[in-house]
This record gives structure tokens, C-alpha cells and sequence, in this order.
């Protein structure tokens, strides 16, 4: 079915409110899975106004540059220009629209619209249109006429941010708390990550938010999703893993989940398990003391920067018996159309990593977390459930609405940890399934009323 085939079923801002009552009863209605409606306003209010991920500085390194990407559904451009000024291009001719970047990555000073030839630069400016005396008499406005650029553009640690919307939060006000852990999950060394290759892309049946949501705190899916990684002697303690878990709840949908490491492996199981000549080459001096507690004894395993940008970071030892690897995955959730996703899943690498090196991060990245990984595809499977659910009549009718209800009946100590330093809450259990609903209570909060209102620090209270 298209996306023109689908219609809204019911009111969006109606389905809206419903979220927005039924999350505090621990509910998510099935609805926002599949609906055309839906879909349509978090594009223009989500990722029409949120900082959205869009490359990384090591995918531009030379002047000419370019990658291309998506903020929502609109393609657009990354370029390096000739001062090293990076920019955020639409990719849509200004004569008749058509795309004026046909490649996925490579190096030019211009972009030259197939259709009529219109010609940009690589910072958005019309430079060319053919036959311009006969068609125009003069020369078009360069800037007038140029490729729209995304209005805000910023860097942090190399990750490149964009946001369609002219006014707003800047970078770090939108990162908040975020910020706090992003630092020590990429700013371990001074030359920080890079890419070890182009992501990998491909597409599932299943909606953006399921998988966001998942990799900002669903530890409780691991025993019983992925048993067959343990059952065939890949991995052990699976039924340990929500147990050992920690989370943290940042400002503005912002989520994270670790592990004690410490305690359950042993004491000297710190920094991920990262071997001592890995460690050696870190610089910690600009960590605070509560960062370097998470990072020696709680670091984030996944997590989630709202809306679409997740990452995990785990050790293996693939084939059993082997030195371990550290993988370090951040994958972006690309929505295409209602219950339609396109997962963009990037390998990074530490910039001082050795080829030997990276080659085995790469293989225990494609082997877990690529394509056909043996968590991946356990993952989704099970998110095409979602949007199948969102269409049926008989669901629909039932009013159905995800469980969430550990939020109110488990009886593990879900209070905000008192000795915590750091910035938001951070609980010492992985059950309760407060981080995923912490996640839609920001979405429907943006849906409502658009981010400039929604710069909501995160409760201090417990949920």
C-alpha cells in the first residue's frame, strides 16, 4: 500500500490528546503506528523544528564534500565548502524541484539539476542557468534562487546537527542532560570517533518510534527476543540484563540505558570493558567526577537522542574464546511513510584505532547490529507488529493500546536514585519502562505544541 493509499482514520489532534492522557496510565494507543495523519504532523512538527543528526565530520573531510541524507522525508545535502564551512542543502532544484544530487557521497564544487540544467554551488548558490539571455534577459539572483539551506547547523564532537526551523534552542539547550552523556560516549580522545564506512541502509515495516524507543531503555525484550544468541552460546546472563540495568532520563526525550558492570563481571570491568591499550590512548581529563563514575562503573549501552538518532555500544567475543571487541553502532531511524522505516546504521571507530583494529569492530558490528545481525533481525520482526496492529480494523475497534503498565505496578524500586550528581533522573532498575515513556511524552508534547514550548528538563520526580 502507498503512502497515498493510506488515510487518516481518525482526528490527529484528537488521537494526539489520547496519547497524552493514556501515557500517564502507562498506555501508548496503537494508532500513532499507522496513521497518515500522524506521520504528516511529525514531519512538520518534529523533524521540521528538532536538531536532527545529519553526517559526521569524518564522512566531509576535504573541501568539495558531500554526503546525502534526510531530515524526515527531505533529502538534503552535506557539504564541505571551499572554507571549510559545512552546509545543509535541500536537494530540490528551485525551477521544477527535481534533485540536484543524484550520489549518495563523493566530491564537487556544484550540483546540476538534470532537468533544465539549473547549476548550484556547493553552499546553495545559483551559479548557472543555460540559455539565461534568451530564457531571462539576465542574470537570476544567486541567493534568491539558490538551494534553501537549513536555517542552524552545529557540530559536536564531529556529529553535524541540523534544524529546519529558524528560531529555537540552540544545539547544546536541546541536547541538555544529553550532551552531559554524549561526551563520554564520543569524547574519549581528543580526535574523537570517525566512520569506519558508509552506513548501511535498509528497510523494515515497522514505525520510526518503535525502534527509538526500544534502544532508550528496553533492556526487558533481551532474554526472550534474542535467547537464541545465548542458546547457542554467543552471549550469557540475558535473564540478568534488566536486573543489572540503570537509566537515565534526560530533558526533551532524551534516554539512556547502562549497565553495573563492576559489580556483576568484576571490579576491573570498567569503560565497557575497553582493553588497557585502547584505554591508555583516552584523555579523561575534562570528565567530572560523576561522569567518570558512569563511565568506571555505569556506562550507557544504548540510548536515544530525540527523535531519531540512537546508538549501543557493547563488547563480544566472536567466535567464544577470543579477545573481545567493542563495537560502537549509532543507527538513525528514517521515517519513509506511515509504517514504513529505513534503518541507517553506521560503524564507528576510534580515529587512532589500528587497521586490524577496526576491521574486527566492523565484523562484530555487520555480525550483531547490520542487515542480517543476529540481534537485528530479532528486532525487526518483532517492531512490524506495530504498524500491522495500527491497520486492523478489529484492533481499532478494541481501542488496543500498548502495555506499559511496569510504569505502575512493578514492584522493583523505580524511585529516582537520591545520590545521583548528574544531570536529569537516573533509577537503578531497568524495569518500569520509564525511559520509553518518558520518550512519548516528549513526542506528544512536540506534536502538540512544536519544540519552542518543549523544553521541559525531566521530572524529579518519580513517573
Amino acid at each position: 500500500m502507498t503512502l497515498i493509499d493510506k488515510q487518516p482514520s481518525i482526528p490527529t489532534d484528537e488521537l494526539i490528546e489520547r496519547v497524552t492522557s493514556s501515557i500517564e496510565e502507562g498506555a501508548i494507543p496503537v494508532e500513532i503506528y499507522n496513521d497518515l495523519g500522524i506521520f504528516q504532523r511529525e514531519m512538520d512538527n518534529i523533524f521540521g523544528s528538532c536538531w536532527v543528526f545529519v553526517a559526521h565530520e569524518s564522512e566531509i573531510p576535504n573541501k568539495g564534500d558531500f554526503v546525502q541524507r534526510r531530515i524526515g522525508i527531505d533529502p538534503v545535502i552535506v557539504t564541505r565548502g571551499g572554507g571549510g564551512d559545512i552546509n545543509v542543502l535541500s536537494n530540490y532544484c528551485r525551477h521544477r524541484g527535481t534533485q540536484v544530487c543524484q550520489t549518495d557521497a563523493g566530491n564537487s564544487r556544484f550540483f546540476k539539476c538534470p532537468y533544465h540544467g539549473w547549476t548550484y554551488s556547493n553552499n546553495g548558490d545559483l551559479v548557472g542557468t543555460p540559455h539565461v539571455q534568451d530564457a531571462y534577459g539576465e542574470r537570476m539572483d544567486p541567493e534568491k534562487f539558490g538551494l534553501f539551506k537549513a536555517p542552524r547547523v552545529e557540530s559536536r564532537h564531529g556529529f553535524i546537527f541540523a534544524s529546519l526551523a529558524a528560531d529555537g534552542p540552540s544545539l547544546d539547550e536541546y541536547l541538555g542532560g544529553a550532551g552531559w552523556m554524549f561526551d563520554l560516549v564520543v569524547g574519549l580522545h581528543p580526535k574523537g570517533l570517525r566512520v569506519a564506512g558508509p552506513p548501511e541502509r535498509y528497510q523494515v515495516k515497522a514505525d520510526w518510534k518503535t525502534a527509538a524507543e526500544n534502544f532508550a531503555g528496553d533492556t526487558y525484550h533481551i532474554d526472550s527476543l534474542h535467547w537464541s544468541v545465548e542458546e547457542i552460546g554467543l552471549a550469557q546472563g540475558f535473564q540478568a540484563n534488566t536486573a543489572i540495568s540503570v537509566t537515565y532520563e534526560m530533558d526533551n526525550g532524551h534516554a539512556f540505558n547502562g549497565h553495573t558492570w563492576t559489580k556483576v563481571i568484576h571490579p576491573g570491568y570498567v569503560l565497557w570493558g575497553y582493553p588497557p591499550e585502547i584505554t591508555e590512548k583516552f584523555d579523561l581529563s575534562e570528565m567530572d567526577e560523576t561522569q567518570m563514575f558512569v563511565l568506571n562503573h555505569e556506562p550507557p549501552a544504548t540510548g536515544t537522542i530525540f527523535p531519531n538518532l540512537s546508538f549501543i555500544r557493547i563488547a563480544a567475543a566472536i567466535p567464544p574464546g577470543t579477545p573481545p571487541t567493542i563495537l560502537t553502532s549509532f543507527r538513525q531511524w528514517q521515517p519513509v511513510a506511515p509504517g514504513v522505516l529505513e534503518i541507517w546504521n553506521w560503524q564507528f571507530v576510534w580515529d587512532f584505532q589500528t587497521p586490524e583494529e577496526v576491521e574486527a569492530a566492523q565484523q562484530l558490528g555487520q555480525f550483531t547490529f547490520g542487515s542480517a545481525g543476529i540481534f537485528e533481525t530479532d528486532d525487526t520482526v518483532a517492531w512490524e507488529g506495530a504498524p500491522r496492529a495500527a491497520k486492523s480494523p478489529w484492533m481499532k475497534r478494541e481501542q488496543f493500546a500498548f502495555n506499559f503498565d511496569q510504569s505502575k505496578r512493578s514492584p522493583i524500586d523505580r524511585e529516582n536514585d537520591p545520590n545521583w550528581t548528574g544531570p536529569g533522573i537516573k533509577r537503578n532498575t531497568g524495569f518500569g519502562e520509564m525511559n520509553q515513556l518518558h520518550f512519548y511524552r516528549q513526542w506528544a508534547n512536540v506534536m502538540r505544541d512544536g519544540i519552542d514550548g518543549q523544553l521541559n528538563p525531566a521530572r524529579k520526580e518519580g513517573q
